[in-house]
């Protein structure tokens, strides 16, 4: 799908969703929103050999009902549709500016700006213990392609109120993505000193990820985790991974988040 298709059917579902019929129907019932951060220690971006420490959001609303598994790398989101098996809908990620400042191996490349990815998820909930989700970003401002994120996690409960998560993910991106992040134009190249490259689209990365998660009360949450990704395909050829980079990224932390419900009958 190319991105002015993409924009045109979000743009569609938007307006559909605004109807005051739509949106009766939509909105109406128990719904919860969870708002949580989290500390972590991970590369400075990806692809970097350094490190330092990061605050992200925890951000996330659906309907109510049973509680369902989550994981802390899923991005915020908005869930339309949500059933046993399948919970789907809008998803949002906020992408922070890279420049020199970020780290020196970056000086002589271009800044990257802030911007944001928007796009939709899909959990599909395979067994009462495996959880498959996917989400596609459309990249604005920071950069113009497209993002696809691919996890599975299996989890139990070794007790009553603590659960040990894990399972494999993967990204994937398209060259409006790869060059903004990845590619080293002649002029870069003069500055920076690192070879050219222009990379093409393609799997990004691959790794795996496991958490221990706290249920303190019905509404607080805690949870240690890690997730290590190996760069793969045009990020792992980059002349800036290759030359002042690590294709192994590893990240770890804590996070806390707090649930609470909503109404609209």
């Amino acid at each position: 799908m190319n991105r002015l298709r993409f924009l045109a059917l979000l743009s569609a579902s938007v307006a559909v969703s605004s109807s005051p019929a739509f949106a009766d129907g939509l909105f109406s019932g128990n719904w919860y929103v969870t708002l949580g951060g989290a500390g972590i220690s991970a590369p400075t971006f990806e692809g970097s050999k350094n490190r330092k420490l990061f605050f992200q959001p925890i951000i996330s609303v659906g309907r109510g009902g049973a509680p369902r598994f989550s994981s802390r790398n899923d991005n915020p989101s908005f869930a339309i549709y949500n059933t046993d098996v399948l919970r789907a809908g809008l998803v949002g990620k906020f992408v922070p500016s890279r420049d020199a400042g970020t780290d020196d191996a970056l000086r002589g490349l271009s800044e990257v700006k802030w911007g944001g990815e928007l796009g939709g998820f899909a959990d599909v909930y395979v067994t009462d213990w495996m959880r498959a989700r996917a989400e596609v970003r459309q990249g604005i401002r920071a950069h113009d392609g497209l993002v696809a994120d691919v996890a599975v996690d299996a989890f139990t409960d070794i007790a009553p109120d603590l659960r040990v998560s894990a399972g494999p993910r993967m990204t994937f991106a398209t060259s409006g993505y790869t060059s903004a992040y990845y590619g080293v134009d002649a002029a870069e190249s003069a500055a920076s000193g690192l070879g050219q490259y222009n990379p093409d689209g393609g799997v990004t990365s691959y790794g795996a990820g496991g958490a221990i998660t706290w249920n303190a009360t019905d509404k607080i949450a805690m949870s240690a985790f890690t997730e290590y990704k190996r760069l793969a395909g045009p990020a792992a050829d980059s002349s800036l991974v290759q030359e002042r980079g690590s294709k192994n990224q590893l990240m770890f932390g804590v996070s806390a988040s707090y649930k609470f419900g909503v109404s609209f009958d």
